[in-house]
């Protein structure tokens, strides 16, 4: 090995003597941490030396090389064992045997001396080398260790990536929806002031002719009046000849009736104002929706897409997420947001011209990661066939007369009851009965583009009266 510089066993990554190597196809060799750490941050798999892509993620180990460093690193060992502690210090001969029983190396002369009477011995190089390959077994488990140990924080960096992704996209959706109710208030403030300015425009104009016609009386009143006294000034002969035309005119206008406010002349501020919030809250109903299941989109199998407002599930390309606890990695289904440990609780879902379904509840402790389904209660549609599955048993046949395009799911938790039905005919599909102990969660799955929806609740503003 003399020929073999130090250098040319180097990894370039950490600049250390290569441990486990391995080749790219460009012929550049790597230690495989060093390799897969740097990978960990990288979006494609290229050489960190040349850049050229590597179309593997395992690549091969390069043997030739690791036997050439081991030889390389024992020879150093065994040249700063010659240099250092090739003498032993009380007698001056070579170290050529390990004691076990003091774990030290000792000379020939040591051996025989009376210290290490009934000691047991080794050569040095055989010893070395036998521990050297215990040393290398262990350290096989700890280099498995450290790819678990790149996976996951590979995971951990995709998890804290797709926690921004999640916080932008749902403080768009909050602004958006806010946006609405903003829109709805406002135009709902325009109309309200709108109203009540046509109604006082109509009743000042009301009132500004009232006042004009009694404005036209009090000036007739008033020549009357004038009429009258210029006559009982006037000399007798002329009063008297104008005295009855006088008198009439008095008293025809004494006859008038006395004006007065008409009722509802003023603004009607009850009408207005009279349970304010109230009336827009109960008109604002049609603007909102209420979904009795709101769909987790951590549960959701990497297939399945989610509608914004997290009620409705199609099937799609398989999306990049993280590898959260929640979600499950083989069942294609996603599960509801809140879960059910007692009580009664009924949805709907649209099932329509889907041609490859499932709806059901599934258990809190159900099996995320392996290839069971277990913890499921649900019917299904596949093939043209409706089937129901319980827990982990295989799929039985079901027979459904009329096809449904809405399946009501109802839970009676507290009775162990779960059935299914279809709303439009109202016949049942099929029931179980299980005596419940884990928390329910809705659930369901499709592999069709066509949207399996929870349909929304009615809403309903109702005022109790007190006895």
């Amino acid at each position: 090995m003399a020929f073999q510089s130090e250098e040319d066993l180097t990894c370039t990554v950490c600049l250390d003597i290569f441990k486990d190597p391995v080749v790219l196809p460009c012929n550049h060799s790597f230690c495989n941490i060093c390799l897969q750490t740097w990978w960990s941050d990288k979006s494609v798999c290229e050489c960190p030396v040349c850049k050229r892509k590597s179309s593997r993620s395992d690549p091969h180990r390069n043997l030739a090389l690791e036997k050439m460093c081991k030889a390389f690193l024992m020879e150093s060992d065994q040249g700063a064992s010659a240099v250092s502690e090739a003498l032993c210090g009380l007698h001056s001969e070579r170290l050529k045997l390990f004691c076990l029983d003091h774990q030290l190396p000792v000379c020939l002369i040591c051996r025989d001396s009376k210290m290490h009477t009934s000691h047991r011995f080794r050569p040095i190089q055989e010893l070395a080398h036998e521990q050297r390959k215990e040393l290398q077994k262990c350290l096989g488990p700890l280099l498995e260790k450290v790819q678990v140990f790149v996976h996951v924080k590979g995971n951990f960096d995709k998890t804290a990536e797709h926690i921004k992704v999640q916080a932008r996209h749902t403080e768009r959706q909050i602004k958006e929806q806010f946006q609405r109710l903003h829109q709805f208030l406002q135009e709902e403030e325009e109309a309200r002031i709108t109203a009540l300015r046509e109604e006082e425009e109509q009743k000042s104009e009301a009132i500004k002719e009232k006042i004009e016609a009694l404005s036209r009386v009090i000036g007739a009143l008033s020549e009357t009046i004038q009429a009258a006294e210029e006559e009982l000034s006037s000399e007798d002969i002329s009063f008297l000849q104008n005295y009855k035309a006088v008198v009439k005119r008095v008293q025809q206008h004494a006859l008038l009736e006395d004006p007065e406010l008409p009722s509802g002349a003023l603004i009607d501020v009850a009408k207005h104002l009279g349970n304010l919030t109230f009336n827009i809250w109960n008109k604002m109903k049609k603007m909102v929706s209420y979904s009795p299941v709101i769909l987790d989109p951590n549960t959701a199998n990497p297939e399945l897409i989610l509608s914004e407002d997290l009620t409705s599930v199609s099937h799609g390309e398989r999306q990049k997420l993280p590898e959260n606890p929640e979600r499950t990695s083989y069942h294609r289904s996603v599960r509801g947001w809140e879960g059910f440990n007692s009580g009664t609780h009924s949805w709907d879902v649209e099932v329509g011209d889907n041609t490859a379904w499932f709806v059901g509840v599934a258990a809190e402790s159900i099996q995320k990661t392996e290839r069971i389904k277990s913890g499921f209660w649900q019917i299904e549609f596949y093939n043209g066939k409706y089937s129901t599955r319980v827990l982990g048993t295989p799929p039985s046949g079901l027979r459904v007369k009329k096809k449904p395009q809405r399946v009501r799911v109802h839970l009676d938790w507290n009775r162990g009851r779960l059935s299914f039905s279809d709303p439009d005919t109202g016949s049942q599909l099929q029931s179980f009965t299980h005596c419940f102990t884990d928390k329910l969660f809705p659930c369901m799955g499709t592999l069709n583009e066509t949207p399996l929806k929870v349909l929304p609740d009615k809403i309903y503003v109702t005022r109790e009266y007190l006895s």
